[in-house]
């Protein structure tokens, strides 16, 4: 099967080791040493590790307690989110140079539609290699870049060739490229379903391949149609601009756990504060009330209520935080408790963008 045109050209960029990068850049001391940010020794989680604390096992998500058995002299340092978000916005700045279609997928990594862009440039790959050389001078940080047809072939690709690196599907080499990728590899394709797809003799996109939609839709729910399609190079989702925020969380993680519901109630409280801060500094209102609950063996469970009118003061939406809370018996000892508002009253449609041909 070969692809028909028009092709899209997308680039995405992805930070290598964004936030512990930042911190090696802000402090000499801590270049080339094995660092997380986020956790420590005791307890909490890994946010972000470098690269040489990664030769050693460590990752994000991690609890610090495996990251110190894997990695003796790991430093741990606590995250500066607010440092993170100015160096984002500057790289942001250098993306918006290029294009106005630019979509954020968190403050590491976005994705560029650069089929049509500022520069008159008909190479995505020469933007894409451009803006990396334009963040290191800037900023001193490395970047890595995927660059294809569609937003799920450039995530895949710019994993190939990190850190500081790029890799480029051209649209004839989709297919094959797909054939040969191994599930793991897949975006959006996790352990769980990676195993799943094993035991069903799906190794690689070919044997995916293989699999009519029907079987598929069987094993995989609505996500066997979409394995269907992105196995066949076909992922028609744009690259939206101003991308909507579909929800709004606040959360912490306690330093001794809590196993009574009343000492829950009172750290809710101050979470559900910080929520409401977070609500009125966006403007943004909310329908569905989530409290997150993870337990001292990392397990986690989410108890949602959806109400007909939207909430955004603590006094309108505490009172269902405590129902959600007493709705069942807790599991185990808690570590973190959350609380997030979805089906936000910002959230809309996006035009359906244009595709244009050009060489790649």
């Amino acid at each position: 099967m070969e692809l028909q045109p028009p092709f899209r050209k997308i680039i995405h960029v992805d930070m290598d080791a964004f936030y512990a990068s930042v911190e090696q850049l802000d402090n000499p001391d801590l270049r080339g040493k094995p660092l997380a940010v986020g956790g420590n020794e005791i307890r909490g989680v890994v946010s972000a590790a470098s690269y040489e604390a990664r030769k050693f096992g460590v990752r994000s998500a991690m609890s610090g307690v495996l990251a110190k058995q894997k990695c003796p002299h790991l430093i741990f340092v606590p995250p500066r989110f607010s440092r993170y978000k100015e160096i984002s916005k500057k790289i942001r700045a250098i993306f918006y140079d290029y294009t106005d279609l630019v979509e954020p997928l968190s403050l590491d990594e976005a994705y560029l539609d650069v089929t049509e862009n500022k520069k008159g440039n008909p190479s995505a790959s020469l933007i894409a290699q451009e803006i990396r050389q334009r963040i290191w001078e800037k900023l001193e940080l490395r970047a890595s870049a995927g660059i294809s047809i569609n937003k799920f072939i450039a995530k895949v690709a710019s994993d190939i060739n990190k850190p500081n690196g790029q890799k480029t599907i051209n649209p004839e080499e989709v297919i094959s490229f797909l054939e040969e990728l191994s599930i793991n590899k897949f975006y959006g394709i996790g352990k769980v379903t990676a195993a799943k797809m094993h035991n069903h003799g799906i190794f690689n996109g070919n044997d995916l391949k293989q699999k009519p939609q029907e079987e598929l839709t069987s094993l995989f729910g609505k996500s066997g149609g979409h394995y269907y399609h992105i196995v066949r190079g076909v992922h028609n989702s744009e690259v939206k601009a101003n991308r909507v925020q579909k929800s709004i969380a606040a959360e912490r993680t306690f330093n001794e756990n809590i196993s009574s519901e009343i000492f829950m109630l009172e750290r809710l409280e101050k979470i559900a504060i910080e929520l409401e801060r977070r609500m009125k500094k966006s403007d943004t209102k909310g329908k569905t009330i989530t409290l997150k609950i993870k337990y001292s063996d990392f397990t986690q469970q989410t108890r949602s209520k959806t109400v007909a009118f939207f909430m955004q003061k603590k006094e309108n939406f505490f009172p269902i935080v405590k129902e959600l809370l007493f709705q069942e018996k807790l599991k185990n000892s808690v570590r973190l408790l959350g609380l997030s508002f979805g089906n936000l009253n910002t959230e809309k449609t996006t035009p359906v963008l244009v595709q244009l041909k050009f060489d790649f």
